[in-house]
């Protein structure tokens, strides 16, 4: 246990020297423009028809709408113009995270673990165990699962505690799944890849967790006040610039722990070759006699 908290925080540590190396800031100026200007676009062409279509499914709830007028006469009439745009952020967040995430895992992962290999590791071979497209589908496939698994727990997000608990773990699982096969996928075999996933489970996905939390952070910014819905558009880059370094962050944490394990893994299984059988020595003919004259 000590080994591995050992292992954990020294590879936090590197991870965090890394993210103010030359290239890493250059590598998240790639994934933070696209991620930006897709968001701010979307928010462009829909913001209005989204905060619309919001407010037309509340009114059409009785339920909602009673609310709705008991905090008018309770005086809190400014909270109606505010609770449509204040849920398509809550409903917009998680996928500006996840499109994030999958940016940052298909254009900064394979660079960050070139680097981290370069610099730590360089006589570690490449064994390339997934293919780019395998990846892809992996990332895809766990994001699915992930953004399901949010608007399922949504309900539960009232009860104060679990908010803070759903949320962040789910995120956690799907950071887990997501990096520690990318940053395996290049160096490892198939074999190795699902062997220290199974091994490491634990401290991977304590790591993702971690990560999960760091991830959630952003998303505070949209609770600090009603102003939040009026400084949307900078705080929507600001969230998204926020993710990217956090992702870029986790990626590397990951780099440096799964490399490692790898490292120790193989060198745990070298394979010594085995000494040539030994034959048995045959016993020598007997010597013939000439006949006695």
């Amino acid at each position: 246990m000590v080994n591995t908290m050992g292992r954990l925080g020294d590879a936090f540590w590197r991870a965090a020297a890394y993210c103010l190396h030359p290239r890493v800031i250059a590598l998240s100026l790639l994934p933070l423009l696209i991620a930006a200007s897709t968001t701010v676009g979307l928010a462009y062409f829909f913001w209005e028809a989204a905060v619309a279509g919001v407010r037309g499914t509340l009114e059409s709830w009785l339920l909602i709408e009673s609310l709705l007028r008991w905090l008018d006469s309770m005086g809190g009439e400014g909270f109606r113009s505010v609770v449509a745009p204040l849920l398509v952020i809550v409903m917009a967040v998680p996928v500006v995270l996840i499109f994030s995430l999958l940016l940052v895992a298909l254009l900064m992962t394979p660079s960050i673990v070139t680097l981290v290999a370069e610099r730590r590791f360089p006589t570690l071979e490449r064994k390339r165990g997934s293919a780019w497209w395998q990846g892809l589908l992996w990332s895809l496939l766990c994001s699915a699962g992930a953004l399901l698994l949010l608007f399922l727990s949504m309900p539960f997000w009232l009860i104060p505690p679990l908010v803070l608990v759903l949320p962040p773990l789910i995120w956690g699982w799907l950071t887990y799944r997501v990096f520690a096969f990318d940053v395996l996928a290049e160096h490892a075999s198939a074999e190795e890849r699902k062997q220290l996933m199974r091994e490491h489970r634990l401290p991977l996905l304590s790591m993702g967790v971690i990560s999960g939390y760091l991830g959630a952070a952003p998303s505070l910014i949209w609770a600090v006040s009603m102003m939040a819905v009026v400084l949307a558009p900078f705080l929507v880059l600001l969230t998204v610039w926020l993710y990217t370094l956090i992702f870029a962050f986790s990626t590397l944490w990951f780099a440096h722990y799964a490399l490692n394990a790898l490292a120790e893994l193989r060198a745990r299984t070298v394979v010594v070759p085995e000494a040539p059988p030994v034959l048995e020595e045959l016993p020598s003919p007997p010597t013939l006699l000439p006949p006695a004259l």
